[in-house]
């Protein structure tokens, strides 16, 4: 009798095990005190013959962190290339002081650095335009954030006489950099 109540008994505890184990797996919230997600299996399917199909957690992140990049406001980054922030007009030539001049305006679209800009400026051949330059004007500016500054550039040809010819102005250089 006595080895009939000891296997009742332990026949009890099992079922308990059983229930507890069952309730636990099938997701009872109160055998869960701290509120996070179990992992749960699965498996995945292998496309080559023979291959086993392998377990996976699906509680595991699926994206690997990949940390990227960016910059802050402060530290935003540039072009070096500052042509466009360069703006000319009145491409011009003075047939009695021989000087080629053309008005230029340089532009800081950033509010937070300071530039400065190595300029060069051509005056070119504009008929036949063959890449031959009439003169060339260098300079270097420096803008303030959000600022615009404007000069006259100018080159003087040493000829006593110059016949007629055709020309264009452009901004050739403008290299931009952090002060």
């Amino acid at each position: 009798m006595q080895q009939r109540t000891r296997t009742r008994a332990r026949a009890a505890v099992a079922a308990v095990l059983v229930a507890v184990t069952a309730a636990a797996i099938g997701g009872c919230g109160r055998l869960n005190p701290f509120g996070y997600a179990r992992p749960t299996l699965s498996t995945t399917y292998s496309p080559s013959p023979g291959a086993e199909a392998t377990p996976t957690y699906g509680a595991e992140p699926t994206d690997a962190y990949s940390p990227e990049y960016s910059p802050s406001p402060t530290m935003a980054t540039y072009d070096p290339d500052g042509r466009s922030d360069v703006r000319g007009s009145g491409c011009d030539f003075s047939n009695s002081l021989h000087e080629f001049t053309y008005r230029v305006s340089v532009t800081n679209t950033s509010l937070s650095d300071t530039f400065s800009y190595d300029m060069e400026i051509d005056w070119m051949k504009a008929r036949p335009a063959d890449g031959t330059s009439y003169g060339r004007h260098t300079r270097s500016i420096t803008v303030a954030p959000g600022a615009t500054e404007t000069y006259t550039a100018r080159y003087t040809v040493n000829q006593s006489s110059i016949g007629r010819f055709w020309f264009t102005c452009q901004v050739t250089r403008a290299e931009k950099s952090r002060m």
